[in-house]
């Protein structure tokens, strides 16, 4: 969040943050900006529940073009009785922005990963060539022609996005093509103490789809992070492709939409 090119940073004082004893033990915040609203609680702290959803109505609302205010509370959909709570303070269930997730179980020993002749897999240590990175990104989201350069739609945004202090470039993945062009992407995060990964993001170039590239790209992280001690890595989506390399949907954070 903190690192994302579309962060609004001009809002950053307004996330909330519960302790006790010195121990964080809830927080509410947005992740790009001002109208959406996500819920973080120790499980010894449920009951903080309504306090965070009466934080995010005062703090993080957006406005439609016409002044209203609204909030976009996220909530997973296996906690009804945080829905039950939202939709008692007026909040409706609004089908058009779910956020699913998907998990994949790390095997051991990792799967071989096959590439097609010419093409090889390397990580961002290895080479960070951001405005190679940049373009595969810019190509692999479907953007049309080749990508800016300046500012934070450009290398600068990329560069901050390697910024934070959990990137790592040996968790970056990138596949190179035989002329040495970047052709697919995928950003993994280790988390060490649940020993997790995360997936995020991946792209493939329009003109080198549906050649395995993605797949490579994905496990060779997802392998990576199991040989640092993950035992499962999480995506969010429930798209075809990840469904294909071994993911599974586990839930959806639900969007519960209220207008103030």
């Amino acid at each position: 969040m903190h690192t994302h090119p579309s962060l609004d940073e001009s809002s950053l004082d307004k996330i909330g943050i519960w302790e006790d004893a010195g121990e964080i033990v809830a927080v509410a915040h947005y992740e790009s900006e001002l109208g959406e609203a996500f819920f973080q609680f120790h499980p010894g702290y449920t009951h903080l529940k309504p306090v965070l959803l009466e934080y995010a109505e005062r703090n993080f609302y957006g406005e439609t073009e016409t002044g209203q205010r609204y909030v976009r509370a996220y909530i997973n959909d296996f906690d009804g009785e945080f829905e039950s709570l939202a939709r008692s303070r007026g909040y409706t269930l609004d089908e058009r922005y779910p956020r699913p997730i998907s998990q994949f179980i790390i095997p051991q020993p990792f799967p071989p990963i096959q590439l097609p002749d010419g093409f090889r897999v390397k990580s961002a240590a290895d080479d960070n060539n951001l405005v190679k990175i940049h373009r595969v990104l810019w190509r692999g989201f479907n953007h049309p022609g080749e990508p800016p350069q300046d500012g934070m739609d450009g290398i600068k945004g990329r560069r901050k996005m390697q910024s934070g202090p959990n990137f790592r470039k040996d968790l970056t993945i990138v596949v190179e093509a035989p002329n040495g062009d970047f052709v697919s992407f995928c950003g993994m995060w280790f988390e060490s103490r649940n020993k997790i990964a995360y997936v995020e993001p991946v792209a493939t170039d329009p003109d080198f789809r549906r050649m395995g590239l993605g797949r490579a790209a994905v496990w060779e992280g997802i392998r990576r992070c199991g040989e640092l001690g993950a035992t499962v890595a999480f995506v969010g989506s429930d798209q075809d492709f990840y469904g294909a390399i071994g993911f599974t949907k586990r839930f959806d954070t639900n969007c519960w939409t209220k207008y103030l």
